[in-house]
């Protein structure tokens, strides 16, 4: 076999491995066209939905504000006078934006110990498991997108504590999941 054939095959099985499809899907301002571009993220919603409770439209609406469907989300860097780098702004990643330790808590709590918070099942999963233990503690209605996002956002003592309700931009913030969230289970209903 001739070295450029070699490099040939190599460069394609490069190009397909690793990692998964972490863009955004096309269109993120429907529902439907979301579900139809990406089945294994309705599929997954809906198992989330089954075990937790949480409707699909609360979850794509939160996902959407946190990564906006984008796998491999990071917050953004830190700089110390404008320049010097200091590292990220947080430990969230993935869809979800789970933080470390709360993803640590969730591993072990469900017993899902090789989730991971690039992969939509487990990211999903993640959600619903901390949305349906905001219920359980704070008793947030499952379909109450907005305050179930900021007991997401703020952590549940944050939202017991009201912090949220210092905070101007993330309440604006919480009414626009809550806007999606309605908007994303009107045109599921329909497309359904």
């Amino acid at each position: 076999m001739n070295r450029f054939l070699k490099l040939a095959i190599v460069g394609l099985v490069a190009s397909c491995g690793g990692g998964g499809n972490y863009k955004a899907p096309r269109n993120l301002e429907n529902a439907c066209h979301l579900a139809a571009e990406r089945p294994a993220y309705m599929r997954a919603m809906k198992a989330t939905e089954r075990r937790w409770g949480i409707p699909v439209y609360v979850q794509m609406a939160t996902i959407h504000q946190e990564s906006k469907f984008i796998g491999d989300a990071k917050t953004p860097h830190r700089y110390a006078l404008g320049i010097i780098p200091m590292g990220r702004q947080s430990s969230a990643y993935g869809y979800s934006q789970a933080l470390d330790g709360t993803w640590d808590d969730y591993r072990k709590e469900t017993g899902n110990r090789s989730a991971r918070r690039d992969d939509i099942r487990d990211a999903t999963d993640f959600m619903g498991w901390y949305m349906h233990n905001s219920t359980r503690i704070l008793g947030i209605s499952k379909q109450d997108a907005a305050s179930q996002y900021l007991a997401y956002h703020e952590g549940r003592a944050g939202f017991a504590n009201g912090s949220h309700r210092g905070k101007p931009s993330l309440m604006s913030v919480s009414n626009k999941v809550s806007a999606r969230s309605e908007l994303y289970r009107m045109q599921l209903t329909a497309c359904r």
